[in-house]
């Protein structure tokens, strides 16, 4: 059984910081691909982040790339997502997800799993 489950999310103003946190209920977490992708109201579900299994490849949307940093701890079985220099369009739900597909880690349909969604406001 698999759970996934986001904290960190909360109000912030705009150019704050927010880390995002990812607890992972699997067994082999060191095996699973990693990823963040959010989604705002009236939008479709969009890809933020994602990394490798032993965290040495990272992707980022064009929108967040130099703005956000993925990371994992597979010791925790946590993936992280550090996000500074917040911009109101990054308003939205952050959902945490992992999968066994290695090679379109942009793309939802890479994974199985998903949490539940932690909401990030950013007010202007």
């Amino acid at each position: 059984q698999v759970q996934l489950v986001e904290s960190g999310g909360g109000l912030v103003q705009a150019g704050d910081s927010l880390r995002l946190s990812c607890a992972a209920s699997v067994r082999t977490f060191s095996t699973v691909t990693m990823g963040w992708f959010r989604q705002a109201p009236g939008k479709e579900r969009e890809f933020v982040a994602a990394i490798s299994s032993t965290g040495g490849r990272t992707y980022y949307a064009d929108s967040v790339q130099g703005r956000f940093t993925i990371s994992r701890d597979n010791g925790k079985k946590s993936e992280y997502l550090q996000m500074d220099s917040l911009k109101p369009e990054d308003t939205a739900v952050y959902y945490c997800a992992a999968g066994y597909n290695h090679y379109t880690p942009r793309f939802p349909s890479a994974y199985t799993y998903w949490g539940l969604g932690t909401q990030v406001t950013v007010s202007s």
